[in-house]
Order: C-alpha cells, then structure tokens, then sequence
C-alpha cells in the first residue's frame, strides 16, 4: 500500500524527509519554493473538468466561501498564483499532502504527499520539457523507473486537421482524455457505427413535438428545438473519410522507442501534414532530452500515452514505472499544459497565458522502493 496515513510515525517522518530532500534538489536547481492552499474554489475545478472532477475530489461547503475541494493537485493553484503576479520565466516547487477519493480500489492511497517543480518559460519550449524530465528522472534516480512518454499535442493537431465540421472537431477534442468516448464519436462521425434508432426517428420526424407530452423539466421548447435543429445540420455532415481514420488509427498505434516514432510520425505527417509542427516539436524535443545526457534511444514513446489520467495536459507527458511493482501507481508523471494557462489566464486578465510544463513525485512510493516499508 502506498505509504502515508496508517502507517507507523518513524516511516511517516521518513516520507516527510523525502519529501525535503526532493523539494530542496529542485530547489538547488533553480526553482522557487511555494505554499499553496488545500482547500481550492469549486467552481474553478469544475469549469476545467466538468461534474467527473467529483469522482476523484472531496467536496466540502463554506456559508461564505461556497463550494471548495480539497486539493486534488497542485498545478491548478500553483498556476493560479504565477497569473496573479508571478514574472516570466520563472520555476516553482512545493511539497504537500493531495487528496484523491478511491471509490474502485481501496488499495491506492487517498492522501499523499506529493513534490512537483513546474517551469514558466515560452522561450524554448522543447528545452523547458527536457529540464522537468531530467529532474524528475535525477530525483529519482538509483530507482530502477521505467520511463513512459507521449505527446497529447499530436493527437489534438490531428483531429484539428479532419474534414469535418468545428462541432465534430470540437467534439473529439472535450473527450481526447477519455479514449472510449472518443472512439464511439470517431466511430459515428466516420459512419462506422450507426446513430441510435431514436435519434434517426426523431430527425426524420417532420414534426417532433407531434406526439409530445406536457413539457417537463428544467428545458424550454426553444432549447429542445435549437437541440435538434444541431442534431439535424450534424447529421448533414459527410462522414470522414476511411483515409483520415486510417491515419487516425495510425497515430494511436505509434508505441515505440522515441527515435523510431519519431520516423513512424514523420512518415505519417506526410499525408496528415496538420500534424506536422507538432512532429517538429517532438523532433526538438528529442534534441533537446539528447542534450540533457537523456538516451533517447532506450526511451518508450506511445501516441496514447496520457489520455486516460492526465487531462489538463495538452503536450508532452511522461511517467515513471516500477516494472517490478505493477501494483502501482507511477512514481512520478508530468507533462505541459499550455492550454490551462490561457483558460487561468483568462480569469487574472492574461489571456495569452503562458507555456508551462511541470512534473511530480510521490515521496511515499520512493520511500517504499528504497525498502523503507
């Protein structure tokens, strides 16, 4: 079991010195130590997320304050405070407890330290992935970690680059992080998988509200109309071409070394060439990881990789595995989340945000590594 609460006081303050000895290596680094608030505003949260942030957050009222959460993680605050004044460039850390609810495993910790360092600096984007990687990869090193990598960025500049509609396109991109979703949308907007039978029966309807009850619930006739006037101009669409699916399934299928996937997507951008800046900028990035002492050639890149659990993310990502403990979680994970940025920006008047990459460790699973458990 992941170390921390239920644990002996010796292994807590054992984690706990982890935890500094983590926070002051980034710290020697360059990075600025930061505290940050447990209990974040709800309604932050749940704009970025949606309702699914609820599955995995604790959620408590103040009469004054509203609805809040306990921190899930630290990025969203952190960035928050670097909008509120912070100059550029500029490189964080902080070390705290993060509260994730487990409703399916009772086995992964639902509070944990966590020690994370996260770089502000549009000046060289490839070069600011690489430096988070490598000090997370220095931090824990001695370990035995395997290292995952990823690019979400490619994926998104393929499904901008399709022949559909902005509604489809715009579609695809709120469910990049949740890749069933995705695929059921891929599968009908390509017309692999048939419209459900009361949908077709109610486009084909000449008049919907034909045979209709007494209106109920909290939507007006006006907003159903406007609903199935969208449904009606979708439905319209043609369908994408089994060319660009193909190329779709191409890219989702890339899992190699990084060298070798970076051939694979270049040969892919050939005839998808909305992906190619984004290949350029995985190019970059591989020079820039190879300037660091990183050997790229032993290093595993998956197109997929992050679409599952890392969803502010919208760049680089990567994770750390213990091959021998697949019972658990990475070790440490991070990527770049430019997008969140602009969406936080937005709200302390800097629009254009700022690109940003940052990276964690979990002090409790390295102590347990180490054979401190």
């Amino acid at each position: 079991m992941p170390l921390w609460r239920g644990h002996s006081p010796e292994l807590r303050a054992e984690v706990k010195a982890c935890a500094a000895r983590l926070r002051a290596g980034f710290e020697g680094a360059g990075a600025a130590p930061v505290e940050c608030p447990i209990l974040l505003p709800a309604e932050t949260l749940l704009d970025l997320y949606g309702e699914d942030i609820r599955a995995r957050a604790y959620v408590t009222s103040d009469a004054l304050r509203g609805e809040q959460m306990m921190r899930p993680d630290f990025t969203v605050p952190v960035v928050e405070m670097h909008m509120a004044g912070g100059a550029e460039p500029a490189r964080y850390t902080y070390a705290g407890e993060v509260f994730r609810r487990q409703e399916e495993d009772e086995a992964r910790a639902n509070e944990y330290l966590q020690v994370g360092v996260e770089i502000f600096d549009g000046s060289d984007p490839a070069a600011a992935d690489a430096e988070v990687f490598s000090l997370v990869l220095a931090a824990t090193e001695g370990l035995d970690l395997r290292a995952a990598t990823g690019d979400i960025g490619i994926l998104m500049a393929a499904v901008g680059g399709l022949d559909t509609s902005e509604t489809r396109k715009a579609a695809l991109m709120r469910h990049i992080w949740r890749p069933r979703r995705f695929k059921a949308l891929l599968d009908r907007f390509s017309g692999r998988a048939a419209p459900p039978v009361s949908r077709v029966a109610l486009l084909e309807a000449e008049d919907p509200f034909a045979t209709a009850g007494p209106e109920i619930g909290l939507r007006r006739r006006a907003e159903v109309e406007a609903r199935i006037d969208a449904l009606r101009a979708d439905a319209a669409v043609p369908p994408i071409s089994d060319r660009q699916m193909a190329l779709i399934d191409a890219i989702l299928s890339v899992r190699e070394t990084l060298p070798h996937a970076l051939e694979q997507l270049r040969d892919i951008a050939i005839d998808m060439p909305s992906i190619s800046t984004a290949v350029d900028r995985l190019a970059a990035r591989s020079a820039a990881l190879t300037a660091r002492g990183v050997d790229t050639s032993r290093l595993d890149f998956e197109a997929a990789y992050g679409r599952t659990h890392m969803e502010y993310y919208d760049g680089f990502v990567f994770g750390l595995y213990a091959e021998t403990r697949p019972d658990l979680p990475p070790v440490a994970s991070g990527g770049r989340y430019d997008a969140l940025t602009r969406v936080l920006g937005r709200r302390a008047g800097r629009p254009e945000g700022i690109p940003a990459v940052g990276g964690v460790v979990r002090p409790g699973l390295v102590v347990e590594l180490e054979g401190g458990a």
